[in-house]
């Protein structure tokens, strides 16, 4: 066992399944969480970030130190049902949580984050895990909040150890909408706040893998009414909505395992020629569906400031990212076209289908949080739902 930053004072750790252990102090619920640890690069919307469905199962470390300045609010949650409001399961940083100093904060960052039941931790060395996570991988962990300070190291690695990890999980099963439901309200305004689109011109079916609110906000923003289903609806019952274009959404989990469940559905809607669109997970089984493979990624890409090229225009796009597997693109069959690409690493982000029209992205377009360059990729769909062509 590998100890870090012990300290006699430690109300919480971090231990993950190769024996390695960092202490430090405790915050939000009290408890054990287990999940996949993975690191944010994002510098703020740590709120966003927490309550986004596609986070399930994981532990986010974020490189930014200093978190909690902007405090927490009842209106930048991501999660659009009662089921997707557990998302991620724990959080570490290298400093103590910030007060809030921000016009729009209703409560103290801890405070929100004990109400959710999410498991804190900070002053660890978040360099060095940040460090282990790009040089061997997203990690399996265990982590801990103890105020008494009983931290049994032991048993928490075995806890990591026991975890049976995200690979062959289809986590959006856990986080999609039992009922379906409409919803109009267009994105945040600073003079309004939010309002409703009552005029809308176009009606969209978003299946729900673990949908994000600011995606619905950003197809009511270009003129649509979106009616959420869940991710079990059968393509009849779709086609019965009739819908002028349908959004395939993001969420948690193997891609390879949703898409056992979903695949008749979406083959269904490839071939009935309706406009889609596919948003990350939704994006993979789009792939998947049409005959392309999906594999695990070694750190995924998780943070706001990734660079992404869209091939047809030449435009450098800054986004928002959040995903740990993604399309390899040495198996899309013919016809289908990689339109984005990470300027990362060159993997993957984006799909277009020749002669129907069907796009998909890999990055998070609605950007929340997140820069807001890809927010075109809506009106682009909008327009596919006018024209039905590519």
């Amino acid at each position: 066992m590998n100890d870090k930053n012990q300290s006699a004072s430690a109300t919480g750790a971090v231990a993950l399944a190769d024996g390695t252990v960092f202490l430090g102090h405790g915050s939000g619920a009290v408890g054990t969480a287990v999940g996949e640890l993975c690191f944010n690069t994002a510098m703020t919307g740590y709120q966003e970030i927490l309550t986004d469905p596609s986070y399930a199962e994981q532990v986010i470390l974020f490189t930014f130190p200093h978190i909690g300045n902007v405090g927490a609010n009842l209106e930048d949650h991501e999660e659009s049902s009662i089921r997707a409001a557990s998302a991620a399961k724990g959080t570490i940083f290298r400093e103590s949580i910030t007060p809030p100093s921000n016009w729009r904060a209703e409560d103290h960052f801890d405070a929100w984050l004990s109400r959710k039941g999410i498991v804190g931790l900070f002053g660890v060395d978040t360099r060095a895990l940040t460090r282990l996570i790009r040089e061997q991988g997203m990690q399996k962990c265990a982590i801990v909040h103890a105020p008494d300070g009983n931290i049994d190291t032991a048993a928490l690695i075995k806890t990591a150890q026991a975890w049976e990890g995200l690979e062959a999980a289809d986590l959006a099963a856990n986080v999609q909408t039992e009922a379906a439901f409409d919803h109009t309200e267009r994105l945040w305004d600073l003079a309004t706040g939010f309002s409703a689109n009552n005029s809308a011109e176009k009606h969209v079916v978003v299946v729900d893998f673990g949908v994000k609110k600011n995606i619905l906000r950003n197809l009511a923003q270009v003129g649509a009414r979106a009616t959420v289903v869940s991710g079990t609806t059968s393509f009849a019952e779709i086609k019965a909505l009739n819908p002028d274009g349908v959004v395939l959404s993001n969420g948690p989990g193997d891609p390879a395992a949703t898409i056992t469940r979903a695949g008749d559905m979406i083959r269904d809607l490839i071939d009935s020629g309706t406009p889609i669109l596919g948003i990350c997970l939704g994006h993979q089984l789009l792939a998947l569906a049409l005959g392309a493979q999906t594999m695990k990624m070694a750190q995924g890409h998780h943070g706001a400031n990734h660079p992404v090229k869209d091939l047809e225009t030449g435009k450098v796009e800054i986004v928002s990212m959040n995903h740990g597997f993604t399309v390899d693109v040495a198996t899309l069959p013919s016809g289908v076209e990689e339109s984005h690409t990470s300027l990362f690493d060159g993997t993957n982000s984006g799909l277009k289908v020749a002669g129907k029209p069907i796009i998909s992205v890999q990055h998070h377009p609605e950007a929340s949080p997140g820069p807001q360059d890809s927010f075109y990729l809506f009106e682009r769909f909008a327009d596919l739902m006018k024209s039905g062509l590519t």
